[in-house]
């Protein structure tokens, strides 16, 4: 049984990467800062929970061996430009070196739509500028050290119960009456969450496979593979929809504000005043100056012979009230 390190194998996305997975025959191992954040986990078999910071590149290092892949799952929406560098520019950087010492053969690091390994300094935004220079980390390193074969999946808005994007609509049109929104008619392309762990799970079989022949695995599939859904929805479509299916207004959804930009940023800046985690801030705006849909210039997911969920027949299910 072949050993894989997941980082941030506890999250939204990463629960059903390591699920998957395990059903495949992979031994899974996944660092946190606290056994706790991963309990969720621990039912699944061939699971090891290893409390590690991974951010500390020496203990890193000495984890992955014994590894044959690693995946990255390791990113954030909100924060400052210090912040967005420690986790989508530096980690990459010190995952890389830590592959390389311990010998690791396969590395799928999940970037984002709209981030470019190429002039990734040109993006709008703080968050899509940083997730850009971690994929150039990876795939166009400074030197010509050999390393793992890395594949970089860029999903769009991903969907799935227990998501943080319809569900959140969903929720704030059973207590608001009209739903303001900013960057309303910017074009997303969902995808469903198990597409994307099927994408790292074919993606990594593939390398392991093909990597027994050096530099065979950089030939036979892309470096970057795009994963989006079937159908592309403008953001009040989406918002609509999620009203809609959780039954909100008789079934109707709310009524959908587009916000002028000025207006836009004033919202999210006092959402980034609020306590806790905001639900926008001015970056993510930032973000939505360009669309969240496949740019058709690299490989999608009917290239790894998926073919994509439609959205509203698994939302549906998982939005409806019980």
């Amino acid at each position: 049984m072949q050993k894989i390190m997941v980082l941030g194998g506890s999250g939204f996305v990463g629960k059903r990467v390591c699920a998957q997975l395990v059903e495949a025959g992979w031994a899974v191992t996944v660092p946190t800062r606290a056994r706790s954040h991963a309990a969720a986990l621990t039912p699944l078999a061939g699971m090891q929970l290893l409390e590690l910071d991974v951010h500390d590149e020496a203990a890193l290092t000495h984890s992955l061996a014994g590894h044959t892949a690693v995946v990255n799952l390791v990113a954030i929406l909100h924060g400052t430009r210090a912040a967005f560098e420690q986790v989508h520019v530096a980690l990459p950087h010190k995952l890389l070196r830590a592959c390389r010492a311990a010998g690791v053969g396969s590395l799928v690091h999940i970037s984002a739509m709209g981030a470019s390994d190429v002039r990734p300094e040109q993006a709008p935004s703080m968050y899509l500028r940083s997730k850009g220079q971690g994929e150039a980390a990876l795939l166009h390193p400074s030197d010509r050290a050999s390393g793992p074969t890395v594949t970089v999946i860029r999903p769009s808005v991903i969907f799935g119960p227990g998501d943080k994007f319809l569900n959140v609509f969903a929720q704030l049109q059973a207590v608001l009456p009209v739903m303001p929104l900013a960057g309303a008619s910017v074009r997303f392309q969902p995808v469903w969450v198990d597409d994307v762990a099927h994408a790292v799970v074919t993606l990594l079989a593939r390398q392991v496979h093909v990597g027994a022949t050096p530099g065979a695995a950089e030939a036979a599939f892309p470096p970057v593979v795009e994963a989006c859904g079937p159908e592309v929805f403008t953001l009040a479509e989406l918002v609509r929809l999620a009203g809609q299916l959780r039954g909100v207004n008789a079934g109707r959804g709310r009524p959908v504000l587009a916000l002028p930009n000025w207006l836009a940023r004033l919202q999210a800046r006092l959402m980034e005043l609020a306590p806790g985690e905001p639900l926008m801030t001015r970056d993510n705006l930032d973000s939505m100056k360009i669309d969240n849909v496949a740019s058709g210039k690299v490989a999608g997911l009917q290239a790894l012979r998926i073919e994509p969920a439609a959205l509203r027949p698994i939302a549906a299910r998982y939005l409806q009230r019980p």
